[in-house]
């Protein structure tokens, strides 16, 4: 039997690994028992040293089997058997990649010993040449000394990679970034007074924690797996970070509190534990005034001198085109940001394209002279629905807003390859235009109005029955209309299009969809526009998909 994704599986985490697909899953954390006589639900903590270490070979083969060649398998362990563990591993086929101590305040306190205050946590892969790290990723990254101390414009916007010791105290909480400090990963344990505290299970993991792990190795759409529940912490940060997710659990209880946890998050949701990256400034008295950030990013000053480079820069590189047509076509973006570097900016590609923006709303730029190829929803509805699943996915995992990820080279590069591999066969200006035309669709006044006023009566409406996507594939289905593409109970996504027909063949034939697993289908034939519209608001404010842009919701 292969399971199914999004769910959370009681029983035998050997045998639901096997029941796995091989080579399915993109990354795997495991938080097993430590065999250290922990009093779980009905796990038996006091296995004997061989007992114990033939079922973590066992379980840890099965995680072998079932990642991808290019797989990720995290590991965390306390100092009983962590040197077996690794050792184990590397036996069983894995390659160690970082070999990280979380160490965390409120540690546990020992009778004749120095009080526990670390877990190991292991970083292994199948290929040590071909796997996910997504270093650049800005929910990732950490400022720089020179950021957070010295205010030094000539720092880059993006910091840099964390040290593989994570620190963060409950007094002075950063994240998802950390303490740029020595090679240690300071989060601290989930005690009983935190808010985080689900209260069911002792041994739970802070979701700031997990974060770093899924995101760094693991993109949006990928499978990620815990064979052991505990308190559901793994599963609830891919749901958030918009992964597809499996666990296993022995304890039906757990599992059973792990569903309900589940089933109180959504997608794109921020994770819990603080998250305020200026507060992990080393403190120096001899520091110069600290960069500010706004949303965890700095804010860098804009002086006059720089402000009429920008300005110059932006006029020599544009051809007399608008700033969003700029951004939205590679060409001349990169134009742009030569011209900043032919000037000696401070800063960096991401800083400049800031400025841009910035010096747009103020009204300084020089009016557009050149309209340039213009696309309409016609033209656009073939890739639409790619680029909103790619801008939602690209926002719920670096945390941006679509102008954010336009001027982050990074997260637009991520964005276009996104977009590519849910509607192939575009431009990245087209992708990138599609996002641009959907958030301003959605901002108007007249759009704002039309859906609130379709509300009542779309609520009052007879929803069409659900039905094998298959069967969209009839001459029935060449028309306009909207459609809801549903996994199981969970709606993944509201679109609208020219012909349902055409978009659901597409679906069935591209691997992104199909990775998100669709099972069923309701579908509106409409040819009205403005209805079209309002109907698809008014299911994306009631059923909140996974794949729609934030934009189409409702405040």
């Amino acid at each position: 039997m292969t399971l199914q994704p999004n769910r959370i599986y009681q029983g035998n985490c050997i045998e639901k690994l096997r029941q796995l697909e091989s080579g399915s899953v993109d990354l795997v954390f495991a938080d097993p028992p430590f065999n250290i006589g922990y009093s779980y639900d009905v796990y038996d903590d006091h296995r004997t040293t061989t007992d114990y270490l033939e079922f973590c070979e066992a379980w840890i083969r099965e995680v072998h089997t079932a990642l991808k060649p290019n797989g990720t398998f995290w590991l965390a362990i306390g100092d009983e058997y962590a040197a077996e563990l690794k050792v184990l591993a590397q036996q069983l086929g894995f390659h160690t990649r970082s070999w990280v101590i979380w160490y965390y305040t409120f540690g546990v306190n020992c009778v004749r010993g120095f009080s526990r205050s670390h877990t190991h946590l292991f970083h292994f892969v199948k290929d040590p040449d071909d796997f996910t790290f997504n270093g650049e990723n800005p929910a990732v990254r950490v400022a720089s000394a020179r950021q957070l101390v010295y205010a030094d414009s000539r720092a880059s916007t993006k910091g840099r990679l964390p040290d593989n010791t994570w620190i963060l105290r409950p007094q002075d909480a950063p994240a998802p970034s950390f303490t740029p400090s020595h090679d240690t990963w300071f989060f601290s344990r989930v005690a009983g007074t935190f808010k985080e505290r689900e209260g069911f299970h002792g041994c739970q993991m802070p979701e700031q924690l997990l974060g770093r792990i899924v995101r760094v190795s693991s993109n949006p759409g990928d499978l990620v797996v815990d064979p052991f529940g505990g308190s559901g912490t793994t599963l609830a940060v891919a749901k958030k970070l918009g992964r597809r997710w499996n666990g296993f659990e022995l304890s039906k209880e757990y599992v059973s509190r792990i569903e309900e946890r589940i089933g109180g998050c959504e997608i794109g949701q921020d994770l819990d534990g603080p998250a305020d990256p200026q507060k992990s400034a080393p403190k120096t008295s001899r520091g110069k005034k600290r960069t500010k950030f706004k949303n965890g990013r700095p804010v860098i000053s804009l002086d006059s001198e720089t402000e009429s480079s920008v300005i110059e820069a932006f006029t020599e590189a544009s051809d007399g085109h608008s700033t969003d047509y700029l951004l939205c076509d590679p060409k001349l973006s990169k134009r742009f940001l030569s011209a900043c570097r032919e000037r000696s900016l401070p800063g960096d590609a991401r800083m400049w394209n800031s400025f841009l923006l910035r010096i747009r709303k103020s009204g300084k730029l020089p009016k557009s002279t050149n309209a340039g190829r213009r696309l309409s929803y016609a033209d656009m509805d073939p890739y639409s629905d790619g680029s909103e699943a790619a801008m939602r996915l690209v926002g719920i995992d670096y945390g941006m807003t679509l102008d954010e990820m336009l001027c982050s080279p990074q997260a637009a590069s991520e964005f276009d390859q996104l977009a590519g591999m849910f509607s192939p066969g575009y431009s990245s200006f087209e992708y990138r235009w599609a996002a641009l035309a959907l958030r301003k669709r959605a901002g108007t006044k007249r759009y704002r109005t039309l859906a609130s006023d379709q509300q009542e009566y779309w609520s009052q409406q007879r929803t069409p029955n659900r039905f094998a996507i298959e069967k969209c594939l009839s001459g029935k289905y060449d028309c306009p209309g909207v459609y809801v593409v549903l996994f199981e109970d969970s709606v993944l996504y509201v679109g609208e299009t020219q012909s349902i027909r055409d978009r659901m063949e597409k679906l069935l034939n591209t691997e992104a969809w199909m990775n998100f697993a669709p099972t069923a289908v309701r579908a509106w034939p409409l040819d009205n526009e403005q209805q079209q519209f309002g109907l698809r608001s008014f299911l994306i404010n009631r059923d909140k998909p996974l794949l729609n842009s934030e934009y189409l919701r409702q405040s």
